[in-house]
């Protein structure tokens, strides 16, 4: 049933989480928060949520590429119930927290949908709980499509929780590849703080940044591309700071006059 299981001490860091658990018709899967603020997000399929003794009908969507979906908050030390008569892949994002915030269904006409970028660097960007539009403590996500052939998260950049530098977000990234096809993921940090990835990446893969620049993502030409970004911190504003990689920061002028890719957005 669980996909994926990704905990702050599987990890190795503090905050963020992210289990994606797929249900067959009719299950039902119990989840404790513990002490993380979690979500309830269909990938694919809708399913039921009781907890605070309420119940919340979550319609959800067919898939990642099809539309963005409705989901339900439930708070850190809560108990859900949740079932999917017709059978359902969902993801619970988690941050570990510290204010307990009431249980809330958010409808998916909710998310803002964005384009970013241009040409070949074109993406959409939903934006269903990112600081600006969805109240949390400490939980910040967001889901990118990036079409067949295009470039995302570029140009590589970090997320700052505080604006010395010194302290990033902990982010997850889950992908799912339309076609059954593949992408590429890279990461990579500084001589001071060394990491460096470079990941083909399959749909129900995940990779870990716990620091360091990040991007881009790839999507091979003829597989859109999606990922569901997971991210969490120890400031205390909860922020989404965004900080280019100085070295590449200059390919952003290059577009300023090409239009977005003619295929997105995703959901016309």
């Amino acid at each position: 049933m669980n996909g994926v299981a990704v905990t702050p001490a599987s990890a190795g860091w503090t905050y963020s989480g992210l289990t994606v658990v797929t249900l067959a018709p009719g299950e039902s899967h119990t989840l404790a928060t513990g002490s993380s603020e979690t979500l309830v997000f269909p990938l694919s399929g809708g399913c039921v949520v009781t907890t605070e003794a309420t119940t919340f009908e979550v319609a959800g969507r067919s898939s990642v590429f099809e539309a963005p979906t409705d989901f339900v908050y439930v708070p850190r030390d809560a108990t859900a119930e949740v079932v999917s008569e017709a059978g359902a892949k969902l993801a619970f994002p988690s941050a570990v927290c510290e204010r307990r915030l009431p249980a809330r269904y958010v409808p998916a006409a909710d998310t803002q949908v964005e384009l970013r970028g241009a040409g070949t660097c074109s993406r959409q960007v939903n934006n269903f709980a990112t600081p600006a539009v969805f109240e949390a403590d400490r939980l910040i996500a967001c889901e990118v499509l990036t079409p067949g052939g295009n470039w995302s998260s570029y140009p590589p950049h970090k997320h700052d929780e505080v604006r010395d530098g010194e302290c990033e977000l902990e982010e997850i990234y889950y992908f799912e590849v339309a076609g059954d096809g593949m992408a590429y993921q890279r990461v990579y940090g500084t001589p001071e703080r060394p990491i460096d990835i470079l990941e083909e990446v399959r749909t129900g893969d995940v990779v870990l940044i716990p620091h360091g620049w990040h991007g881009p993502s790839m999507a091979t030409p003829g597989y859109d591309l999606y990922y569901l970004n997971v991210m969490a911190g120890p400031g205390a504003t909860r922020e989404w700071l965004i900080s280019d990689d100085p070295d590449h920061g200059w390919i952003r002028e290059t577009w300023e006059h090409e239009p977005v890719d003619p295929r997105l957005p995703f959901y016309r």
